[in-house]
């Protein structure tokens, strides 16, 4: 075994730490939203917002420890983020096109009309 995945200075593991922590709360807040929540507008946040917040977080730390680990920097974990980054918000809206397509009663109401018109 590699000596230095066996001696991590502590504030790197508390950093790390930290950021697997974070990353599975907001992704354990995410799930339940998606359970949760009580029609399909709200329940579509928790997944877009919250988890890809959290996946972000535990993606950072796994950068980080592995590319201490191997003293070079890690780049799959940066590829799996941008895809995340993405894919996210290209599905969420698509997701909301559709149910705005299917069901019209969700659609909000247009603005008011502005004050000098």
């Amino acid at each position: 075994m590699n000596p230095a995945l066996t001696h991590l200075p502590f504030w790197l593991d508390l950093l790390l730490a930290a950021l697997v922590l974070i990353g599975t709360a907001f992704a354990l807040i995410g799930s339940w939203g998606l359970a949760k929540l009580s029609d399909f507008l709200k329940r579509l946040h928790g997944p877009t917002k919250a988890t890809t917040l959290g996946v972000g977080c535990v993606l950072i730390a796994s950068a980080l420890w592995f590319s201490v680990a191997r003293g070079a920097p890690s780049l799959h974990e940066l590829l799996i983020s941008l895809f995340l980054f993405l894919t996210a918000p290209v599905s969420a809206h698509l997701l909301i096109k559709a149910a705005l397509r299917v069901d019209k009663s969700i659609q909000p109401p247009p603005p008011p009309p502005a004050v000098g018109e």
